[in-house]
């Protein structure tokens, strides 16, 4: 299966520029019909608090899965629905979650023919941020192509338990769409090699680049083989990377050396 990430220099808050600039960057990429093609968390916005400027409805997302004809996994944030929109949590600051705000901070996969076909709400909100979005509550894992396709989202990489989960249930190939900012960038190169090695899974972590008013944001996205292989990496600017992927390859990898089969 095809790969490819999107990495984006988010414009603030603006949502028509930066899909523009996906539509843009996909027009001179020419992704094969099926490719899965990976943007960053909250693609359309930034890592903004004010999630009333980032609520997005994916419909847009939608229309670009289907024009390219590819599978689109992008970063949204939408209203949680029920009463998950209400939780208790513990007072503000930087060792508390803020009071939920009613939305949620999710990966959503649609389909070539533009349909929704997975959403994966972020398990495990930044609170060191002030993130308070309804966490998640369940890992996802969607066939995509030959593989199964497990999304998350930036924080979560930090929590190799949320990965495990997900392997248990056939995850091959996991998608780790984040802002995640320069001080923490060898954590982020890191996390990402050990999230396939672990796993015995493929990894595509696709991450924004340049800056926002708080903080700056190095790109290195990278897609990385079962062995801990770094297949394409970007560098710290605006772009495309992409890779061929083979479930056989990584199925046979499994069989070679079967530690997934000790797990306890």
């Amino acid at each position: 299966m095809h790969v490819l990430g999107v990495q984006l220099d988010i414009v603030w808050e603006d949502k028509a520029a930066n899909h523009d600039k996906v539509h843009r960057l996909l027009s001179a990429a020419h992704p094969a019909p099926g490719t899965l093609v990976v943007l960053p968390e909250m693609f359309a916005t930034g890592f903004t608090l004010n999630l009333t400027e980032a609520e997005d409805t994916g419909e847009s997302v939608s229309r670009l899965a289907q024009e390219f004809q590819v599978h689109l996994l992008a970063g949204v944030v939408r209203r949680s629905g029920g009463p998950r929109s209400v939780v208790a949590a513990p007072p503000s600051g930087r060792d508390g979650a803020r009071p939920s705000n009613g939305f949620r901070n999710e990966a959503v996969l649609f389909d070539p023919q533009g349909r929704e076909t997975a959403c994966y709400a972020k398990m495990h909100p930044f609170r060191f941020a002030g993130e308070s979005v309804v966490p998640g509550t369940d890992p996802v894992v969607v066939a995509c192509g030959e593989f199964k396709l497990a999304p998350t989202v930036c924080y979560d990489l930090r929590f190799p338990e949320l990965y495990r989960a997900c392997v248990r249930r056939g995850a091959t190939l996991f998608a780790v769409i984040a802002n995640w900012p320069t001080p923490r960038l060898d954590h982020w190169l890191t996390l990402l090699k050990a999230r396939a090695i672990e796993n015995q899974a493929c990894v595509i972590g696709v991450n924004r680049c340049g800056r926002d008013p708080n903080l700056e944001y190095p790109g290195r996205s990278q897609i990385i083989s079962p062995r801990g292989e770094v297949l394409a990496e970007a560098g710290e600017t605006e772009g495309i990377l992409r890779a061929e992927l083979d479930l056989p390859t990584l199925q046979a990898y499994r069989q070679e050396f079967p530690a997934l089969q000790d797990m306890r």
